[in-house]
């Protein structure tokens, strides 16, 4: 199975729209040129920049015609009312209403986490959710299972960035300490890309379609945006792993298809 991992599009409308949109529909024309095509799409958070129900228009536009699956995940950008109403009951929310679900595909287990707090930049799972995902994880201990969240778990030595990650990581560690058929942790959020040992498994963060951040590591330092190549992570999983590759977009010279 091949899922795509784009995250951090920050969709928005009127005059400074045009570049994140754009962003977007070429990272999504080169999933599209991948030879073979991937199984489904995963965006990892920060789906539109400030939450309104216009960006979330502005986002079923340009995925409409998408012809793969595409599952959301919601980041702190984003607002968890606004983006169930755009998409709730769809197949772009696993076609419930709820912000985190999963997808059975026949060879892995696609499950997406919200770890959006309304009001705040740091995310959180919360207990009644590490619930529901230790119970889902354990329905299907024989598939290999991939699990998508906007935060990432692990520290990145980015103190701005650290001091604004998923305050129940412990909680989310033992949850998937405890299933070892969960073979990729996606995430999101530092507009960069991450690989981390984590609870037995791999976290890897993709980069932005739209912007990058600077890899500030010093606590004196603001963040910045740096003009690096967007891009996005294609999750290969075959014989019972996972392989993680970066795909690059802006400066890449491969093909792109039109939608």
């Amino acid at each position: 199975m091949r899922i795509a991992q784009l995250s951090d599009p920050h969709l928005t409308t009127g005059p400074l729209a045009a570049e994140p949109a754009a962003g977007l529909h070429r990272a999504l024309g080169r999933v599209l040129a991948l030879t073979p095509r991937p199984d489904c799409v995963v965006i990892t958070g920060d789906l539109v920049d400030h939450g309104r129900p216009d960006e979330y228009l502005a986002l079923r536009e340009v995925i409409g015609r998408f012809p793969l699956p595409v599952h959301l995940v919601t980041g702190n950008h984003d607002d968890r009312e606004s983006l169930l109403d755009t998409f709730g009951g769809t197949p772009w929310l696993g076609d419930g209403f709820s912000a985190y679900y999963l997808v059975d595909h026949s060879a892995a287990t696609v499950v997406v986490l919200d770890s959006l707090v309304p009001g705040a930049s740091g995310g959180r799972l919360g207990e009644e959710q590490l619930g529901w995902l230790d119970g889902v994880l354990a329905g299907r201990p024989d598939v290999p299972a991939l699990v998508f969240l906007h935060h990432p778990p692990v520290a990145a030595g980015v103190p701005a960035a650290d001091a604004i990650g998923l305050a129940d990581a412990d909680g989310f560690a033992d949850v998937i300490g405890r299933h070892p058929h969960v073979l990729r942790i996606g995430a999101g959020h530092l507009h960069r890309p991450l690989t981390a040992g984590f609870a037995g498994t791999v976290v890897t963060t993709a980069p932005s379609t739209w912007r990058q951040a600077s890899l500030t590591m010093s606590p004196d330092e603001q963040i910045g945006w740096v003009a690096e190549p967007t891009a996005f992570l294609l999750h290969l999983v075959e014989g019972g792993g996972c392989v993680t590759h970066t795909v690059q977009v802006s400066h890449s010279a491969g093909h792109t298809c039109g939608f």
